[in-house]
C-alpha cells in the first residue's frame, strides 16, 4: 500500500468488526460535538432597540407583533413560535426584512437607516470577541 492510500478497497475486507464500530463512535462524537458547540442557545426573549436605545424587551412565550418607530417611519416586528423577524420597515433596500426569522440566542437584524434592531437573548451571553 503506498503512503498516501489510508482506507483503499483492499483493506477494506481487513477491517474487523470492532474496526467499524469504532469508526462509528468517531463519527457519532464528531458530529455530536460540532451540533453542541456550532449551534447557539435558544432565545428567551427579544431586546428591541430604536435610536441606539432599548425601545422594550418582550419574551418569546407569546406572539405578537410590535411597532417600533424610527426616524423614517415605523418598523414592525413580528413574534411567532419563539422566532422573530422584521416584518416591514421602510428602509429603502429591506435588508434587514429579508434577512428572515430568528430563533437563536446571539441573532441579530439590524435596520440601519431607520435605526431600529431586535436582537435575541438567552440565558448564556455569547461573545464573539473579548476586548481588554
Amino acid at each position: 500500500m503506498s503512503s498516501h492510500e489510508f482506507i483503499s478497497a483492499a483493506t477494506l475486507p481487513h477491517l474487523k468488526p470492532g474496526d467499524w464500530l469504532t469508526l462509528l463512535l468517531g463519527s457519532i462524537c464528531v458530529v455530536l460535538l460540532a451540533l453542541r458547540l456550532w449551534s447557539g442557545d435558544l432565545a428567551d426573549k427579544a431586546v428591541i432597540r430604536s435610536g441606539g436605545k432599548i425601545f422594550r424587551e418582550v419574551p418569546l412565550s407569546h406572539d405578537q407583533q410590535i411597532e417600533v418607530p424610527g426616524p423614517l417611519g415605523v418598523s414592525v416586528i413580528s413574534i411567532q413560535n419563539r422566532k422573530v423577524r422584521i416584518a416591514s420597515d421602510p428602509s429603502p433596500r429591506q435588508y434587514c426584512v429579508r434577512q428572515g426569522w430568528l430563533q437563536q440566542a446571539g441573532e441579530i437584524a439590524l435596520c440601519l437607516p431607520n435605526q431600529v434592531s431586535v436582537e435575541l437573548a438567552g440565558s448564556r451571553k455569547k461573545y464573539d470577541s473579548l476586548n481588554y
